[in-house]
């Protein structure tokens, strides 16, 4: 996948589509009753880098404060979905050894993994970091998660909303009608080639967590070291 055309391409349509007033408010994001919760396999990007994130939200907020946007602690990328969130998920009915079994089997241990943060792109619900790779190894370690879970008799859902192949990261939701429309794309127009870091990851983080990885709902449940070929 050419990664820059895919983000271009998502943000053409979609900003063509929230400029038709063709846009989605997520409506349960400060609802009490929203019980989805999954298992996710992630990395969350420097402090530096989340930093200069932090800036650029707060443009975005002055000009549509009634959104909902990322605070450093909840910005991720998604490695993979590994039980992706449903209503009524029960992690006590799990064997978690058996997943972290798995993952560590997947992990690479003696390559570099460097992702750049570089430019923002859109969908119809939400504005979104582009994520650059330096390689190939975090779709390598993605195929092989799909080949192992598959071949296991584990509870999963990998790949049952899309196949990811993407470093991306969620920055903002709507959760309400957007007021300041044409100033607010501006404002994400002006940041399509802005570099907002890079940064190597040195960990993978296995999280129970609910739709939107809230930090408040966020259970880490292990985390793999892969610096240095040492796992955790």
């Amino acid at each position: 996948m050419n990664l820059k055309e895919h983000y271009s391409k998502l943000y053409k349509e979609s900003v063509n589509n929230i400029l038709a007033d063709n846009y989605e408010i997520d409506n349960l994001i400060d609802s009490d009753s929203d019980k989805r919760f999954g298992i996710t396999l992630l990395v969350r990007p420097s402090t530096e880098v989340k930093d200069k994130i932090k800036k650029c939200i707060n443009e975005l907020k002055k000009v549509e404060p009634n959104q909902y946007y990322y605070p450093n602690s909840d910005i991720h990328i998604t490695v993979m979905s590994i039980i992706s969130c449903y209503d009524g998920f029960d992690l006590t009915k799990i064997d978690l050894s058996k997943y972290i079994e798995i993952i560590k089997k997947c992990l690479e241990y003696d390559q570099d993994i460097n992702i750049q943060f570089k430019g923002l792109t859109a969908s119809n619900s939400c504005i979104l970091l582009q994520g650059f790779m330096n390689d190939n190894v975090l779709n390598e370690i993605r195929d092989k998660l799909r080949v192992e879970f598959k071949n296991s008799d584990l509870e999963q859902s990998l790949d049952k909303r899309y196949a990811i192949q993407t470093a991306h990261a969620t920055i903002v939701r709507f959760r309400n009608e957007l007021n300041q429309k044409d100033e607010f794309l501006k404002i994400i127009d002006d940041h399509l080639n802005f570099d907002f870091g890079t940064f190597e990851v040195k960990n993978f983080e296995l999280v129970y967590n609910d739709w939107y990885q809230r930090e408040g709902f966020v259970k880490k449940l292990h985390e793999f070291n892969v610096e240095n070929n040492a796992v955790k």
